[in-house]
């Protein structure tokens, strides 16, 4: 069946030549409208498959307005702009579009990213309809458990939180008159760790008295429909005043609410609240209604006959599952800010799956953690684990490093070899520093993605392939690929399952975890007597912004600890302030240009010195080329003309 394509386009020129091209490509175009309004019209009619969506258009309503319905509606768009400015691609990356297009494209590129869109589409709804049947089953079973209803609805957050994101999640029925406290919540507190909030913890945190709660009780009418609120304020109208206790004790700036009935007539209201903004949508709406049945049958053998409340026994913390597998996964992974459970939630979600994965983040922010814990969550981590870093491979070798050669193939290849893919074969290819790879490279690897077969240096004959894989940049490639530095198609076959990490300057809050550990840690590899950290040092480490994230903080601790005798508390050894960067050695690199104007050594010695302190990496983060502010293909060829040879900084002990 031919896909059915809708044009939101105001330019007429180009939206008939847009129908054009896809009509003789085999597409069926539904219709084309020139605003967000007219849009939504056609909508009513008839529902496309895909949106090829203009961001500027006729009309109250921009393109990213739109696109934001189409969202909670679940229909895939792709962009299209003549505005290719980071601001536009920023704004619109958060609407999750299927691809991009800047204008004016050509038809080949537009083609290719209707295939990638089909692509990541196809694999999104397998996706979905696999988790949604492992979380039907999830709940079928929790409710056959023979558990406490307290048990029961931690387990249930614990099978949602895959779809619907929280910090805190409450429960509660809704009788008639109001005067009882039914409510039971959990606060979650780390990756798997929950803490307990029922009436008792509510009244010591909020500092409420009985007649106090009492009063807010019988204010608190029924809410028997589901609700999405956002950016929750003191004059919100449509929340109960016992919503606002939750709400204002914890600090929730979005929350969603879903009801249901249970088979003996009691309502019984399921919260959903997070300390982020603008997270809850229709989606989450939607994916509860799916689920309804299965939801309510759980709710009824949560309450126990002739009364309206769960079990609940005194308790103050729950952490069931903290000695799970998954925490144990994750037991490198320091912190408890949202931001990074939510990367974590991620990583859990598509660990079970195939899919391709592309972590993003800063340098030093634990992308290889992360991608190590998609691995071992995975049916493959009996599997290989094969770390890449495309940065620290030479142009010329970096064919032969990730699909191997044949004997012969080029000078010094004296044996077959098997390249990082195949010795990969049933398990996962991690690609750090995706970023870095050449685009003749780029097209290869987009082969693999689509094919999953390789050919062999000097080989015609393909050899197919079982590799995942998991690729992982610093660089923002969305402005590489305007840039003309990165394939389109390609992060768009990377970018079906994107999982972000948080830079530490965003998660503060974790970095007296974090300080703590890496103190234990260097103490007990030092062996020398952990005393503490003095309140000096831990007030500068959270006033600094860390440029180079937890990859400096682990270096800053490991120095602090080298130098103290081991009889007192940590001390800062450093100052912070004005650092700039975590890379070792670059703080006292000068440029090219520098040394021109001053003529210390010359440029062959400073070039040689240079690469001799980053143990001859040219390409990459924190390589020569980028302590020299030079392309990687100008040094390269800079080292040739100057007679710069390995052995000159690689020394003959590392051969």
């Amino acid at each position: 069946m031919n896909k059915k394509i809708l044009i939101v386009e105001d330019e007429f020129v180009v939206a008939n030549a847009l129908r054009f091209t896809l009509e003789q490509a085999g597409y069926m175009v539904t219709g084309i409208a020139s605003s967000a309004e007219d849009a939504d019209e056609q909508l009513q009619i008839q529902k496309p498959d895909l949106i090829l969506l203009d961001i500027q258009l006729d009309g109250k309503r921009s393109g990213i307005d739109l696109a934001r319905k189409l969202n909670d509606d679940n229909i895939a768009f792709i962009y299209l702009s003549a505005n290719s400015s980071q601001k536009i691609l920023e704004e619109a990356k958060a609407t999750d579009p299927y691809g991009f297009l800047i204008k004016p494209f050509r038809e080949k590129d537009l083609l290719v990213t209707l295939d990638i869109a089909s692509y990541r589409q196809r694999n999104a709804l397998e996706s979905r309809l696999q988790q949604e049947t492992l979380l039907q089953k999830h709940l079928a079973d929790i409710g056959n458990e023979t558990s406490d209803a307290k048990h029961k609805l931690l387990k249930v957050a614990q099978a949602i939180r895959v779809f619907i994101p929280f910090d805190l999640v409450v429960s509660g029925s809704r009788p008639e008159d109001a005067a009882q406290f039914t409510d039971t919540g959990y606060l979650r507190v780390g990756y798997d760790e929950y803490q307990y909030i029922g009436e008792k913890q509510l009244m010591t945190i909020a500092g409420l008295s009985s007649k106090t709660l009492s009063g807010i009780l019988k204010n608190s009418y029924p809410l028997a429909h589901s609700t999405v609120y956002e950016g929750i304020s003191d004059n919100h109208t449509a929340i109960t005043p016992l919503q606002k206790v939750w709400t204002d004790c914890f600090k929730i700036n979005s929350s969603f609410m879903f009801s249901l009935v249970t088979s003996n007539g009691v309502t019984v209201n399921y919260c959903f609240y997070s300390r982020e903004r603008n997270v809850y949508t229709q989606k989450h709406v939607a994916v509860l209604k799916r689920f309804k049945s299965c939801l309510t049958s759980v709710t009824d053998k949560m309450l126990l006959p002739g009364t309206v409340s769960p079990t609940v026994k005194a308790a103050t913390t729950i952490d069931e599952t903290g000695k799970g597998p998954n925490r144990q996964v994750f037991k490198g992974i320091i912190g408890k800010h949202p931001l990074l459970l939510a990367a974590l939630d991620f990583a859990t979600q598509v660990a079970p799956y195939n899919t391709s994965v592309l972590i993003l983040g800063e340098s030093g922010t634990g992308k290889e953690k992360v991608a190590h814990a998609i691995h071992d969550l995975s049916s493959r981590k009996s599997g290989p684990f094969i770390e890449v870093n495309c940065g620290a491979i030479p142009v010329t070798l970096i064919e032969s490093e990730l699909f191997g050669h044949e004997k012969g193939s080029f000078t010094g290849a004296t044996e077959k070899r098997k390249g990082r893919f195949e010795q990969a074969e049933g398990g996962t290819v991690f690609l750090d520093e995706i970023g870095e790879l050449p685009l003749e490279m780029q097209v290869k690897l987009l082969r693999v993605l689509q094919e999953r077969e390789i050919n062999y240096v000097g080989s015609n004959t393909p050899k197919k392939v079982d590799v995942r894989i998991v690729a992982a940049t610093n660089r923002n490639l969305e402005k590489e690929v305007a840039e003309g530095n990165f394939r389109l198609d390609l992060y768009y076959r990377l970018n079906v399952f994107p999982i972000t990490l948080p830079p530490l300057r965003e998660r503060k809050s974790d970095i007296v975890d974090l300080v703590n550990f890496f103190a234990h840690k260097f103490c007990n590899n030092f062996h020398k007597e952990f005393n503490g950290i003095s309140a000096s040092m831990i007030d500068a480490m959270l006033a600094y912004q860390w440029p180079g994230n937890i990859r400096e903080l682990e270096n800053v601790l490991e120095r602090s600890v080298i130098l103290t005798s081991g009889n007192s508390e940590l001390e800062l050894k450093q100052h912070l302030t004005g650092v700039t960067t975590e890379a070792p050695g670059k703080a006292d690199i000068v440029t090219l240009e520098d040394i021109k104007h001053n003529q210390r050594q010359t440029e062959k010695a400073y070039i040689i010195s240079v690469l001799k302190k980053t143990q001859g990496r040219i390409r990459g983060n924190s390589g020569a080329a980028e302590l020299l502010n030079l392309k990687p293909t100008t040094l390269e060829s800079r080292m040739a003309k100057l007679g710069v040879k390995r052995e000159d900084y690689w020394g003959p002990a590392q051969n």
